[in-house]
């Protein structure tokens, strides 16, 4: 399941629960909210792991920097994926 089906699904059990009906354009403002959040959510927990990584692994820089480039290469490709979708 894509990031945006996930945002497109929560906005139909938001609207759910709001017993509201909303029309094609409120709902896709809804999703692409819901959508922009789960970006900067992934967003902020890949900076926050490559800080771990950098923290438990300060001893082996080598070894951190490895696992912080392998995170960054996933954030990339995440974002250009996320970009595809647009």
């Amino acid at each position: 399941m894509t990031i945006r089906n996930r945002a497109e699904h929560a906005a139909g059990v938001i609207a759910g629960l709001l017993e509201t009906s909303p029309d094609s354009a409120q709902a896709k403002s809804m999703a692409d909210a819901i959508e922009k959040e789960i970006i900067e959510a992934v967003l902020a927990e890949s900076e926050r792991c490559v800080k771990v990584a950098r923290a438990c692994c300060s001893p082996d820089l080598d070894k951190a920097h490895k696992i912080a480039e392998e995170i960054k290469r996933a954030h990339t490709a995440l974002i250009t994926n996320l970009s595809s979708l647009r």
